[in-house]
């Protein structure tokens, strides 16, 4: 009896590891590490514009605060960008659709860094500091200890960490021109 695919291009993956000097296990740590802060930090943020936990001002004053960004109609794109930051951010902490989540997270992030980029650099390098995160994450997939691992939608690599960053390009310029439109 042969061993599921999972296994085999697990095993194969940390054979090559060994082989090049790598520790699997300890690249995998290093991701969960990652998305759980990251994803956790992330949904937070969501948390705080949809629900105002955490402190935050919750859906009404984001609605109005994305109002006088320029966000018109402001209900629409603050509950959009709450609901984003909160499911892109808990995906990304649980492994779950990754190259989705990533992208999710990048193309909220392009948005943030429109609204802060006059501002200057200490108040942009926040949004960048995320889109790097997001874009790392689509490309090396979410790791060993995530709900993707060894699933048969499991997606991660070059083609996917792209395709996630189109995505994000996409629908983040699609937001932006909406916003300019509406």
């Amino acid at each position: 009896m042969t061993a599921p695919t999972s296994d085999k291009t697990t095993a194969l993956r940390d054979a090559l590891a060994a082989r090049d000097g790598i520790d699997a296990t300890a690249t995998d740590i290093g991701l969960l590490i990652l998305r759980i802060g990251f994803g956790g930090l992330f949904a937070v943020h969501g948390a705080q514009k949809l629900f105002g936990w955490f402190n935050g001002y919750g859906l009404e004053a984001t609605q109005g605060m994305f109002d006088g960004m320029g966000y018109n109609p402001g209900k629409l794109f603050g509950t959009l960008a709450g609901l984003s930051e909160l499911g892109g951010g808990l995906l990304l902490l649980l492994g779950l659709f990754t190259p989705l989540a990533a992208a999710i997270v990048l193309g909220t992030t392009i948005n943030i860094v429109n609204v802060t980029w006059s501002a200057g650099f200490a108040v942009w390098e926040m949004g960048v500091l995320f889109a790097l995160a997001a874009a790392a994450i689509a490309f090396t997939g979410p790791g060993r200890y995530s709900l993707d691992a060894g699933r048969p939608w499991a997606r991660q690599g070059v083609l996917w960490g792209l395709a996630a960053v189109a995505l994000a390009v996409v629908t983040g310029v699609l937001t932006l021109i909406l916003k300019a439109a509406l």
